[in-house]
């Protein structure tokens, strides 16, 4: 049996690190019982079950028997309000207070399933700050553009994966997308022909006009205005791919890299929702209401 310590499990570099360092140790197991001791993770960010589901998925592909133990009360019920711990032998708990967004997997051809999963549990929660219809609609297909990288750029076959949650006392709205996919690293090299640092991919792929994509579709808008979005409204975004760690937060940027790569690439928005300003696109805007 492999025994891997969990610590506690923020959005930042250090958590993105343990994870990473997680894949490193048990990526080559085959018919191994590997067991996640969870007594040192006193806090887990719900939506994070996106990144670590991912993991223990491939894992899982192998032929291993996953078991989480020594789980905390409070990250016990997070984790089991949210159905992540279904999926590892344990009772789901009803979300009474309606504040997770459920983890769930996605196969790359349940597109139409994933775009009713962020209209039904995400998008349209009261509790996003106010936005005009054609932002709105950017917005939505920002975030679906996540799950179309994830299958056509990332090439994943094992999967979509992700999660959310909703803290009304923190006045924050997390969401996370992760899969199993060769990462904007490789994707770069292969349909770009730029052999980048992985930290400088992703900084690559969030600006205007970069694009892996090929073919009349536009591509590479959606991380852009997520930034754009998240910048104005006091949130965080921040991307895992490789080895590979971007995050922007109070309109700075910042990067660094991972000790060990993560296999594929995880996007986690951060909203503010107790911002009380109004968002619309400036083709939306009336002129005469300028001055």
């Amino acid at each position: 049996m492999l025994r891997f310590p969990l610590p506690q499990v923020h959005h930042d570099y250090q958590s993105f690190a343990a994870l990473a360092r997680l894949y490193a140790r048990t990526k080559d197991c085959f018919l191994e019982r590997i067991e996640i001791d969870m007594s040192s993770a006193t806090w887990f960010e719900a939506d994070m079950c996106a990144a670590l589901g991912a993991i223990l998925y491939s894992l899982g592909q192998n032929l291993n028997t996953v078991e989480l133990t020594n789980i905390a009360p409070r990250v016990w019920d997070i984790l089991a309000r949210n159905g992540f711990l279904s999926h590892y032998g344990r009772a789901k708990v009803p979300d009474r207070w309606g504040s997770t967004i459920s983890y769930q997997r996605f196969d790359d051809r349940d597109d139409h399933f994933f775009a009713r999963y962020i209209e039904s549990q995400f998008i349209h929660r009261s509790e996003m700050p106010e936005m005009s219809s054609g932002l709105l609609k950017k917005f939505r297909e920002s975030i679906f553009e996540i799950f179309s990288n994830a299958v056509w750029h990332s090439r994943t076959q094992l999967g979509i994966f992700s999660c959310g949650q909703l803290f009304p006392s923190k006045g924050l709205l997390n969401f996370t997308v992760a899969d199993l996919g060769v990462g904007m690293r490789q994707n770069i090299q292969d349909f770009a022909g730029l052999d980048l640092a992985a930290e400088d991919a992703i900084v690559w792929a969030t600006e205007e006009n970069n694009t892996t994509r090929r073919g009349p579709i536009p591509g590479g808008l959606g991380l852009k205005l997520l930034r754009e979005f998240i910048d104005l409204n006091g949130g965080c975004l921040q991307i895992v791919s490789d080895a590979g760690f971007w995050q922007t937060k109070d309109e700075r940027v910042s990067t660094a890299r991972l000790g060990h790569p993560f296999p594929g690439t995880v996007v986690y928005i951060g909203i503010n929702t107790a911002d009380l300003n109004s968002y619309s696109l400036t083709s939306e805007l009336d002129p005469n209401e300028i001055f």
